[in-house]
């Protein structure tokens, strides 16, 4: 199964692409980010997104999605455009692929470390240990993203895709 994991940004959304197999460690198959300019208006940049998310989806034709549920910060304006931009990858996820699945930020926390409160650099060693990677992904937002498509995995299997949109 190809599971592709997004944490949402306007700026930076992260993806992380693995492959998991029954019985099997998680392999790695890419992650990186799509980025957007701050100087561009904001319905470019959504447009952008929904691109970036579409090429992605089309190469790697994921069996399912996953996606961090937005994480309410103090920065009002901040959180209402991770609103749009998640917003976007979750429309052009449903439509391309049909099967998306949401994560809190605890639920990822949990199903890394076991533990809900770990912190970013407890969640990046994770994702290199579990993947079988020489270094952390860069940047965070890649790293956060695969560590949403491990998540997934795990919950998955568990769970039988209790999280289902």
């Amino acid at each position: 199964m190809i599971i592709v994991g997004f944490d949402p940004g306007l700026a930076t959304l992260g993806y992380g692409v693995i492959k998991k197999e029954k019985g099997k460690k998680p392999e790695m198959i890419d992650y990186g980010i799509v980025s957007t300019p701050k100087d561009e208006n904001l319905a470019v940049r959504l447009c952008m997104l929904e691109k970036g998310v579409k090429q992605i989806i089309d190469t790697y034709k994921p069996d399912e999605i996953a996606i961090e549920e937005l994480f309410f910060a103090k920065n009002v304006k901040t959180a209402i455009a991770v609103a749009h931009a998640r917003g976007v990858t979750l429309l052009t996820a449903v439509k391309e692929c049909g099967q998306i699945f949401e994560y809190t930020p605890l639920q990822i926390k949990q199903a890394l470390t076991g533990y809900g409160r770990a912190d970013k650099k407890q969640i990046q060693q994770m994702v290199k240990t579990f993947l079988n990677l020489k270094a952390v992904p860069k940047p965070d937002d890649a790293a956060d993203a695969l560590a949403v498509a491990l998540c997934h995995a795990q919950t998955s299997s568990i769970l039988g895709g209790a999280f289902r949109i």
